[in-house]
Parts: C-alpha cells; structure tokens; sequence
C-alpha cells in the first residue's frame, strides 16, 4: 500500500514544499551509520488502519536538554536552529491498537540518513523510529524515511513565534491556524500533545489508509478547544 501512494504524496507536496517551515541545519559531511536499537517492546503485528506523523516542538524538548552530549545534534545549537522536527511517523491498528518493532533486516541507506537529518535531526530517533515503527508500515526503510519526508515538507506552519506571544492561546487557536495555512487539512486532523504544565510538546497530524488527513481519535486528539496552551520560545 505505501508503494503505491507514494508518488501521488510526492505530487501534493510540490506546490507547498517552498513554503514548509523555515531553520538553519548542517548536515554531516561524509557518510553516517545508524546505532543499533535495543527494542524495549513486544512485538505486535496488526492490520494498519491509518498513520499518525509525530511533529516535536524542538524548543520545549531542549528546553531542559541544551548541554546533553545524548541529545547535542538538536539542542546544542551546533548543527542548526530547530522548530517542528519528526518525532516519528506511526502507523496505527484498529481499536486503538497499534503494531510495532515489525521483524526486518532492512537498513536505510547513508543517503536517506543525510536527507532525513533536517527533518529528524538525531540518528539514534531515525533507528528507533524505523525499526519499532516504520518496520509495520514497509519492508523498504528508504520508502519509509521518503514518505516521511513528503509528508512533513508538505506542511506549511504558521509563525509559532508569533502565537506563543498571545497569552490568551488556545488548544483551538493552534489548530485553526494550521488549518488555515495547509488547505484541505482539517482542525480535527491535528492533534496536540501538552505537558502537565500546560507547555505545547506535539504536534500530531492523523491520516487514513491513503494518507489523506482524517478526523484524530480522542487518544491523539488531545485538550479540548478551550483549554489554554502555552508555547515556549526557547528563550
């Protein structure tokens, strides 16, 4: 199945790719390699119903994390400025379920690596999220790190800088934005995780089958349109 919808994705992302969201990243010259992941999971092979891509609001994460040698591609500072990035794109199983760490042998390549990295810029994430996520969807981990790609490159963002001044934001307000700045994505297709403190940590766009955006389920939906969220600068 993903074969198959991955040239019609690339085709939707075309007119918005110049306008998807805008940081300062630099990529490793030379080849790179994928750390081996220990799973710390079950293994759950399901039939998968829809995908959910996982966007990281990069500034809350590091907000904690700028000196870990563990997290320094993304946080330091070093290798670029980063807002959204990949937390991962997820496929989902029926009533809630969801498969994961898949069996497979397959690697990406150095190549798919470096074009990811901007994206998902920690390759210890990129094995992880291949192996426990990407390994249910395909038996191609360069299909899934493109498909990947198309997808977060067809999103257009709003300036988040802007909305976290307003002090009065909403879970709606967020949503509505992204609406409004990514035609044919509808509010009840973005999903927003929030920590206990109120703090905006995930984006998460919820897809069908086709990857055509559909209504999230309450577990990705997230707070209510009224309830307050904040969004930290990294300031």
């Amino acid at each position: 199945m993903i074969t198959k919808v991955i040239w019609a994705l690339a085709v939707l992302a075309l007119p918005a790719q110049a306008a998807a969201q805008a940081y300062q990243c630099r990529i490793p010259t030379g080849r790179v390699s994928l750390p081996d992941v220990e799973r710390n999971g079950e293994v759950r092979q399901t039939r998968v119903t829809g995908y959910t891509l996982a966007l990281s609001w990069s500034p809350e994460f590091c907000r904690l994390r700028e000196d870990s040698r563990r997290h320094s591609r993304q946080c330091s500072g070093d290798d670029g400025r980063f807002a959204f990035i990949v937390h991962g794109l997820w496929p989902e199983g029926p009533n809630g379920s969801w498969p994961q760490w898949c069996p497979t042998r397959d690697e990406p390549s150095s190549r798919e690596v470096n074009a990811s990295l901007c994206m998902q810029p920690d390759l210890n994430l990129i094995a992880r999220q291949w192996e426990k996520h990407g390994s249910c969807m395909t038996r191609d981990a360069d299909t899934y790190l493109r498909v990947t790609r198309i997808l977060f490159n067809s999103l257009r963002w709003p300036d988040f800088d802007r909305l976290s001044r307003n002090r009065n934001l909403t879970a709606g307000m967020i949503r509505t934005r992204l609406s409004d700045a990514n035609p044919g994505l509808p509010a009840s297709a973005i999903g927003l995780d929030v920590n206990q403190r109120g703090w905006l940590e995930e984006v998460r766009i919820c897809y069908g089958r086709d990857f055509m955006p559909i209504a999230c389920d309450r577990r990705r939906f997230g707070p209510g349109e009224d309830d307050g969220v904040r969004i930290w600068r990294g300031m």
